[in-house]
């Protein structure tokens, strides 16, 4: 039988019953983690975030993208509702689109350490362009570093 999440023990305070006021600014500290029960296999979690939208920092304008995360985790995985919270900090943000994938994935990296990541932003064409950032990281010295670079390359 699975093992119920403790949400005190996790420290998950998103998840609460009650109703909470949010930033309505860039935010990471409302990131929660909480542990992986499943160390002893490698897997995927993906996480696809269709009404991502942040500021142009010279204009103002809003941009609106489709932010991808995939990761492979280690001992901490990101709780869904804070990174929908976080991702949602973003609104009134002003980043450039290679700025806004590059914070999310050194943030998330902070938080759970994970064995790979990945993010990519499917940036709206705005003035008959649209940018499709793309970063990543493997943990240094092992496999995954490997799979990183190999996975970037295959970017072009």
């Amino acid at each position: 039988m699975q093992e119920k999440i403790d949400r005190k023990k996790d420290h998950l305070t998103l998840l609460a019953p009650k109703p909470r006021a949010f930033s309505q600014d860039y935010d990471p500290s409302v990131l929660e983690a909480f542990e992986n029960k499943h160390r002893d296999v490698d897997y995927w979690v993906k996480f696809l975030c269709p009404e991502f939208t942040s500021l142009c920092p010279i204009t103002g304008q809003p941009d609106f993208a489709e932010i991808q995360i995939s990761y492979i985790p280690d001992v901490k995985m990101v709780e869904s509702k804070s990174l929908k919270i976080y991702l949602f900090s973003f609104r009134n943000h002003g980043a450039f689109h290679e700025d806004c994938v590059n914070i999310i994935m050194k943030d998330l990296i902070e938080l759970m350490d994970p064995k790979y990541i990945e993010v990519r932003g499917l940036f709206t064409p705005r003035g008959g362009i649209a940018i499709h950032p793309y970063t990543n990281y493997g943990s240094p010295g092992t496999k995954y570093e490997t799979l990183a670079l190999d996975r970037l390359s295959r970017q072009a």
